[in-house]
């Protein structure tokens, strides 16, 4: 019983040595300030958007695209209906997007709608038209600034450029707050600090902009894993394009409520880092001790440790409990123990999430007592991962869409209670 007490001791010991380098981002976060940005000029845009039966969101989305205080002829959007059953392509044509409709079901997912909606554009439009490229999800909403202020920032030089995660659906339930308090944090506390110490920022999954020399030069979008977002990002890091992020351009989007679509959704995650870390995991660990890249590190630590230290941690305390069941020992020792465990990280995400609740609030879009409320339900959202990660490793996994209903104009998400 000492051992597995030594074992979880150590755990905790590994995470604080994995993880604790993202508590110097903290006061980065809140004391750091911005470099004042260039004059920009204006570029040519072209808007990417994948949808499948997206339906009831996709109209709301073309609508905030076409009320942006950007010029409108410098930015046009492109809609690919990727295997829709339903009117995606119609309500997306009468909102005033371009629209290609693909069938193929043998290769799913957004990766290779992307890849065929880019490739429609470049036959179509040619491939020397657009300065940039955006990528949003059927569901996002944008503030009216949205391109104005991510312009700013792809003037500034950053060839790729990322933004502020917001929801639009926080108060449904404690899922898709634990979802949306994740994003926000990830907006304020890692991809902020990481562009004010000139660590490379991460993509996710949508509301990023990239440029016509990054597409060149990774020869049209290959991104095709369960994660093609992060790995977009990892490859790019390893091409030693450093992404930046522009914390004004706000965006919101529609979180899972079922726990069985975010079981589904997050599934796919764990497996998807899984996938890209074999295939760029070695050249990560290069990068890390070669050119003592802390991108390299920041990423290899996104992406790997978390997931193995607590697959590893349950499958040995659940397998303690039941040789020591069958052996007919107390099993006290064992459930303090990892009750202690359990409490230690509790708080540690409890912290996180009370620290990023408080310096968000008025962005928030909730009542009070839900926002505090889902402070404290955050950390469990996160220890539903445990299952989650072990379920990865031997569960097959295929990229399945999300449903989105959630119709809400821009008003209506910030009048949300």
């Amino acid at each position: 019983m000492r051992a597995v007490e030594l074992f979880n001791l150590t755990v905790l010991l590994l995470f604080l040595l994995c993880y604790s380098y993202q508590l110097l981002y903290i006061p980065v976060a809140l004391l750091g300030r911005p470099r004042a940005h260039a004059p920009a000029r204006l570029h040519h845009y072209a808007v990417l958007i994948a949808a499948r039966n997206e339906q009831a969101v996709i109209g709301q989305l073309l609508d905030s695209l076409r009320a942006q205080d950007y010029p409108a002829e410098l930015l046009d959007l492109f809609v690919v209906a990727d295997n829709c059953q339903d009117g995606t392509a119609a309500v997306a044509r009468r909102h005033g997007a371009v629209v290609y409709e693909r069938f193929d079901s043998s290769r799913t997912g957004k990766g290779y709608a992307l890849d065929y909606l880019l490739r429609c554009i470049r036959r179509d439009r040619g491939a020397d038209r657009y300065d940039g490229y955006f990528v949003f999800d059927a569901d996002n909403v944008l503030a009216p600034d949205y391109i104005r202020q991510m312009n700013r920032s792809f003037s500034d030089g950053w060839e790729i450029v990322t933004s502020y995660r917001n929801s639009k659906n926080y108060g449904d339930n404690w899922i898709s707050a634990g979802y949306a308090l994740w994003f926000l944090r990830d907006s304020r506390y890692l991809n902020y600090p990481r562009m004010l110490l000139g660590v490379s920022c991460v993509v996710a999954g949508t509301g990023f902009l990239f440029s016509r020399e990054v597409l060149r030069r990774c020869g049209g979008w290959r991104f095709f894993l369960l994660t093609e977002d992060t790995q977009f990002t990892v490859d790019n890091i390893l091409r030693g394009v450093r992404i930046g992020y522009c914390p004004e351009a706000v965006l919101y989007d529609e979180q899972p409520r079922s726990f069985r679509q975010s079981w589904r959704q997050r599934l796919r995650w764990c497996r998807g880092y899984l996938q890209v870390f074999r295939r760029y995991g070695g050249r990560l660990l290069r990068g890390i001790f070669s050119r003592a890249s802390l991108s390299c590190y920041d990423m290899t630590m996104s992406i790997m440790p978390a997931a193995v230290l607590t697959g590893l941690s349950a499958a040995v305390n659940l397998a303690a409990a039941l040789l020591n069941f069958l052996a007919g020992r107390d099993l006290s020792a064992l459930a303090l123990s990892v009750l202690q465990l359990g409490w230690n990280l509790y708080v540690t995400l409890f912290f996180i999430g009370a620290l990023t609740t408080a310096t968000e609030w008025k962005r928030i879009r909730c009542g009070a007592g839900k926002k505090l409320l889902y402070t404290f339900t955050f950390p469990l959202f996160m220890f539903s991962y445990v299952p989650i990660c072990i379920a990865s490793l031997f569960t097959p996994v295929q990229w399945q869409p999300i449903r989105h209903d959630r119709s809400l104009s821009l008003e209506e998400i910030q009048a949300g209670s």
